[in-house]
């Protein structure tokens, strides 16, 4: 059986060509989301694996759960998953059509966690500082971990940059076991 990513990636190309054809990439973005919050409902992930429901009634009840917040092509895009049996990678779908449209946009995500709560200020020059290092624009998520002592974790897509007290400190533990 395939992967849900390799089973996703066309149905996100689609979805991407389909929203930048229209110039419309943030209300898919927004749909998706939305899309991929109900999906995730377990009330409609048991709809969605019930052999008793054809896929138009599947793709209804989705579509009125949605009601209003989805374009008639995103309508469609629902029905087309539906009937392709592709509702339960919905995430995924999601997942790579935000990486596609963030290519575009010519920006990054980033997972900054800090050791204790950053301020507005601190936030924007970390944001600045990342800039400038990638050559991209950064949209940052920041959380707090306790756990990290001190310092910051940054995560942009495979790259880690750690410099959190915990990192320091097992890599001096490591060197001095060496």
């Amino acid at each position: 059986m395939a992967e849900p990513s390799t089973i996703a990636r066309p149905y996100a190309e689609a979805a991407f060509r389909l929203a930048n054809g229209q110039g419309k990439l943030a209300e898919w973005s927004v749909a998706l989301a939305n899309l991929a919050a109900v999906a995730a409902d377990e009330r409609v992930r048991r709809a969605v694996g019930d052999p008793n429901l054809s896929a138009a009634k599947v793709a209804g009840l989705i579509i009125s759960i949605l009601a209003g917040k989805l374009s008639g092509d995103a309508e469609n895009f629902v029905r087309v998953l539906a009937e392709n049996g592709r509702l339960g990678v919905v995430a995924e779908i999601r997942t790579h059509f935000e990486a596609l449209k963030n290519e575009r946009e010519g920006t990054v995500e980033a997972e900054v966690t800090t050791a204790f709560e950053m301020d507005q200020a601190q936030v924007a020059d970390l944001v600045s500082r990342l800039e400038k290092s990638t050559g991209r624009k950064v949209r940052a998520r920041v959380s707090v971990d306790k756990s990290l002592i001190g310092g910051v974790k940054v995560v942009i897509g495979d790259k880690v940059i750690d410099g959190s007290a915990r990192a320091q400190l097992s890599a001096l533990e490591n060197a001095l076991k060496a």
